[in-house]
């Protein structure tokens, strides 16, 4: 186990490292060349990514690789995805009553319903309910996926208000993200990592989640003029300190004990469930700004003198009105760690399996780990 914990420090400290690297050559991409470039950039590195994936990475025993794709699970999970993030985008100009968008969340719902009706059905399904039901691992993905979606929601007000509002460079801006990858990398390799082998995963992702709901909720108090060293960057090195410190636990819960042949699908569904909490949580909070920033410039118009300046404190507000919502999510999620996920300290709790091909559930054994 302390094996185990020293593997994750580390890939979160490779995870914050590539993080930094990635927003300040975003910002030398967007600046000096094109926006187009933040994509092209991406292929040197999938191509080598793949590549390493081929050639160095074995399945293990007992692996899924070899059944048959799930086509319909496949479907089905995709458009009702996409339509549930298209149904929060379509909100933003037709309203959350509006018939397009009830249809769309009902269409979703629908899907997604089914997709689970066929998962439990075909043989060899893309994604085994019995990964899903066992309520650590539940609490664990739908906790990360809510975090997510107030995280991503952030990375765009942020940018929005540091480049329109306080008239930042794309470098610039670059460089005033750092702080969160400091945070990052102490909360996951200094804190989680270290603290994983000692501390049942609960008692640090629930605090994680709530420390960072604290950077959060320093971020309400954006105005036009705050200022970066008294308000974003302390608000930063909360949020990010309290993310690294919940998602190392997160990670590690989220595949131990699980079958080789669901291995895979188990640390899969860590990153889907980021992948989806990002999309949602962009074009949520992104509809929930443009709304507020509306109904200010609405509501404040006929006094204003100087258009420009109440554009940006519309903007402001809606920013700041969407912070909000993204702070009572993260204290969703740590509601969630806090009360749904049971397992003791790593070496003294019994971790139940995925089951065999019968559905049985086996149980693994933790080795008591001598501190």
């Amino acid at each position: 186990m302390r094996e185990r914990a020293k593997a994750f420090g580390i890939f979160g400290a490779i995870a914050g490292g590539g993080g930094a690297v990635g927003l300040i050559l975003g910002g030398f991409l967007t600046e000096y060349l094109n926006w187009r470039w933040t994509f092209f950039v991406n292929i040197p590195f999938a191509v080598v990514a793949a590549a390493g994936a081929y050639f160095v990475i074995r399945e293990p025993a007992g692996g899924r690789n070899r059944s048959p794709l799930d086509i319909p699970g496949v479907v089905l999970s995709t458009l009702g995805l996409v339509t549930l993030v298209y149904g929060f985008t379509r909100a933003e100009t037709d309203g959350w009553a509006s018939g397009t968008t009830i249809g769309l969340f009902v269409a979703s719902a629908v899907l997604l319903a089914v997709f689970v009706a066929v998962e439990s059905k075909v043989k060899s399904p893309l994604l085994p309910l019995r990964v899903l039901m066992e309520r650590n691992r539940g609490g664990v993905y739908a906790s990360l996926g809510l975090a997510v979606i107030a995280m991503f929601g952030l990375f765009l007000f942020l940018t929005y208000y540091l480049q329109i509002v306080k008239g930042y460079s794309p470098v610039m801006t670059g460089f005033a993200f750092l702080p969160m990858i400091a945070g990052m990398i102490t909360g996951s390799t200094q804190i989680g990592a270290r603290l994983m082998t000692r501390v049942a995963p609960r008692y640090l992702m629930g605090p994680g989640f709530l420390v960072a709901a604290l950077g959060m909720l320093l971020l309400t108090q954006l105005e036009i003029g705050s200022s970066y060293a008294g308000l974003i960057l302390p608000a930063q090195l909360l949020l990010w300190l309290g993310m690294g410190t919940a998602f190392m636990p997160a990670m590690s819960l989220a595949t131990h004990g699980i079958e080789p042949r669901d291995a895979g699908v188990a640390s899969a569904m860590v990153n889907t469930s980021q992948q989806v909490g990002g999309a949602i949580g962009t074009a949520l909070l992104n509809t929930i700004a443009a709304s507020a920033t509306t109904a200010y410039i609405t509501s404040h118009a006929a006094g204003a003198t100087n258009e420009q300046l109440l554009q940006a404190q519309a903007m402001v507000y809606g920013y700041a009105s969407a912070i909000w919502w993204a702070v009572g999510i993260l204290a969703v999620s740590a509601t969630i760690a806090l009360t749904l996920i049971n397992t003791g300290r790593p070496g003294t709790t019994t971790v139940v399996g995925s089951g065999d091909g019968a559905g049985a559930e086996d149980e693994v054994r933790i080795p008591v780990v001598a501190h």
